[in-house]
């Protein structure tokens, strides 16, 4: 049934938007937390590797969006790449989740995720590089925001996200969602 299915997808795609307004702000209690976890990150890959590509880039840019609005996080200098950043995200976790499909579960997962966080990186870099920060921005400083300071954000999400998508998937979402 794909209307059952769709609206799974799109009260899931909501829900993990919304969790993008309430996880950085548990993080942001403690100092740099937020530029050290990435919190919002994590629910934008679930929910592209969940709910596939379109509701996967819907939930980077309207949870960003929203968590500013709200919020005021992130801050107005730092919102155009991120919401690039979590729109490629969630629109390349939910592309390469479809193009993984071997027999084993967590390597599709895993290398879905991955290629996304590197896919968001690059993508997030390059715009920072040549459209807001034309000039004024070095490959050290690239290194340094999306690699050394968020570290222990990617080392999280990599163990939590793909146990999380399988959980997910077996409990609430069935098989529907393959």
């Amino acid at each position: 049934m794909k209307t059952r299915t769709e609206l799974k997808k799109m009260i899931a795609a909501a829900l993990l938007a919304a969790f993008c307004v309430v996880l950085p702000i548990a993080f942001h209690a403690v100092p740099n937390a937020g530029s050290v976890i990435s919190p919002m990150h994590i629910p934008v890959l679930i929910c592209g590797l969940l709910c596939g590509w379109y509701y996967g880039a819907a939930c980077g840019l309207i949870g960003v969006f929203l968590s500013h609005i709200i919020t005021g996080m992130p801050p107005a200098a730092v919102l155009p790449a991120m919401l690039i950043e979590c729109c490629v995200y969630g629109l390349v976790a939910g592309l390469l989740v479809k193009v993984f499909k071997t027999k084993w579960t967590y390597f599709n997962l895993y290398a879905s995720l991955i290629g996304a966080m590197l896919a968001g990186r690059i993508i997030a870099g390059l715009a920072k590089a040549f459209i807001f920060s034309a000039g004024n921005y070095s490959f050290s400083a690239f290194w340094t925001a999306y690699f050394v300071t968020s570290l222990p954000g990617i080392v999280l999400q990599i163990l939590f996200i793909p146990s999380t998508v399988l959980a997910l998937k077996k409990t609430y979402l069935k098989e529907e969602m393959q």
